[in-house]
């Protein structure tokens, strides 16, 4: 097992593979150099002298400056290292040269094909609900019906503007996702998107497998969602699984808890699927966009066209107006939990949560709460916050989340998440969490035979295979709120 890493040719620092001792000696590019600190996995130390002042530079670009000279062997952190990032900036199109794969077909799995021409990776029912009042109803409901689930949140009245219609987006795509058989809708009434004004929203729906219960309208809600629930599942009981391929899959990509192995191991290896699954002619969604910040030229370069470019740049440079809109600073990311795991700011955290996007062009951008209709590299505007972000993704169509961490976290979606740990400590600690491990790329590992390995447990798992979140009943949601509460 190697005991360090250099990620690219031009940094000044490398990363501990593994718990390092001061005064112990590790070799960089013949280089023999001595430890001055104890230096943790994860975490990362000079190479050469870094003067103050000077980039700290990692992943082949700068993840901010020294606070004071740096020696040779000097641990680094947020000791010594300070972000360059800035506010809103102006930025010019410089497209990188498009990197494209062979166009792949033979990658296969069992699926639902839909009548309006989706693929379904589950044959579910769910309960949506129009509004958080009839919450608990629903899990009543669902917890006395087996097989059946529902997402809870506690909007859909008392909000005005965007936060209104971003709440009915997100619920709309929910109710049309195609891994949902049969969906029961409930609602209460007397709220601001109650079902006569949600059915507005949602258009042309198919009557069959598509419900919906007002709860004050009838005597016994729960005898009533019972009787529609059983209608759903006689509905449902024949549809059977079918040959798809890696074009029918919309996959969202996801990081949270990240450490300083995931832009090394789990963060590149979702790259890879990203690729694949782009070559096979699928689509695949990157979202977090504060996460893209002191990335986000990378992403820029790689827009197929100048349209979107400046699609690219209204979605940071929005994100960063939001934040100075209510008064907060931009780059307080990363979390303490992300420090700990050694990643000391937020370009060098959007430098290794970016990989997740592979090195495909991006095709479009996409609003919160959008369905991407789009194949290849999308991105989605969206908080980074794990429950935002997975929900996000889910409502945008992705049947499958490939969600890395390096610090854990039992964290689910309303469709199959798919851990993937960033080190194979984690791996073993909580394999009630993570589904997949990254950490053997530290261990020997090659990332071809890696990647076969998971595309192969992808297709498994989109072909039925139950993921942790599943199997513990992990299904979490949440809405993006901005404005005025009444």
């Amino acid at each position: 097992m190697s005991q360090i890493i250099k990620i690219h040719p031009l940094d000044n620092v490398a990363v501990a593979l593994k718990n390092l001792n001061k005064g112990e000696f590790v070799v960089v590019e013949d280089k023999k150099i001595c430890l001055k600190e104890d230096i943790l996995q994860g975490h990362k130390f000079a190479i050469t002298e870094i003067p103050e002042g000077e980039s700290v530079i990692k992943y082949g670009y700068p993840i901010g400056h020294s606070i004071n000279s740096v020696e040779t062997g000097e641990f680094v952190h947020t000791h010594n290292l300070r972000t360059n990032l800035k506010g809103v900036l102006e930025y010019k199109y410089k497209k990188s040269t498009p990197l494209s794969g062979e166009s792949l077909n033979k990658f296969t799995f069992k699926g639902y094909k839909r009548a309006n021409g989706t693929v379904g990776v589950r044959n579910e029912i769910w309960i949506i609900n129009t509004v958080g009042c009839v919450n608990k109803s629903a899990e009543i409901i669902a917890k006395e019906c087996s097989g059946v689930q529902t997402f809870t949140h506690p909007y859909g009245c008392s909000q005005l503007g965007d936060d209104h219609k971003a709440t009915q987006s997100i619920l709309k795509n929910l109710v049309l996702h195609p891994n949902a058989g049969g969906v029961l809708v409930l609602g209460l009434g007397c709220e601001n998107n109650n079902i006569k004004e949600f059915k507005k929203v949602l258009g042309n729906i198919d009557q069959r497998r598509v419900r919906f219960l007002e709860t004050q309208t009838v005597n016994d809600e729960i005898a009533e969602a019972k009787k529609i629930v059983s209608e759903l599942k006689e509905i449902i009981k024949d549809d059977k699984r079918e040959d798809c391929d890696l074009r029918d899959l919309v996959i969202g990509l996801k990081c949270g808890g990240s450490d300083g192995l995931s832009g090394i191991t789990a963060n590149p290896l979702l790259g890879e699927i990203s690729n694949l699954v782009i070559d096979s002619g699928g689509a695949t969604i990157l979202t977090e966009v504060p996460e893209m910040f002191g990335a986000e030229e990378i992403l820029m370069n790689r827009a197929k066209d100048e349209a979107v470019f400046k699609d690219t740049v209204n979605l940071i440079n929005s994100f960063k107006e939001y934040f100075q809109r209510h008064n907060q600073v931009i780059y307080e990311n990363p979390s303490p939990g992300n420090k700990d795991g050694g990643i000391t700011t937020l370009e060098e955290k959007s430098l290794g949560c970016t990989q997740k996007g592979g090195n495909r062009e991006v095709e479009r951008v996409y609003d919160y709460g959008q369905k991407v209709v789009t194949k290849g590299l999308n991105l989605l505007n969206g908080p980074g916050n794990d429950i935002v972000a997975v929900t996000n993704l889910a409502a945008a169509g992705a049947q499958i989340i490939l969600f890395t961490t390096g610090r854990g976290t039992p964290l689910g979606s309303p469709v199959p998440t798919i851990k993937v740990s960033s080190n194979s400590e984690l791996a073993n600690k909580k394999r009630n969490w993570i589904d997949f491990d990254a950490g053997a790329l530290t261990r020997g590992k090659d990332m071809d035979s890696l990647s076969r390995d998971f595309i192969n447990y992808i297709l498994d798992v989109a072909s039925g295979t139950e993921t942790l979140n599943e199997i513990n009943n992990y299904r979490d949601m949440a809405i993006l709120k901005d404005g005025v509460t009444l």
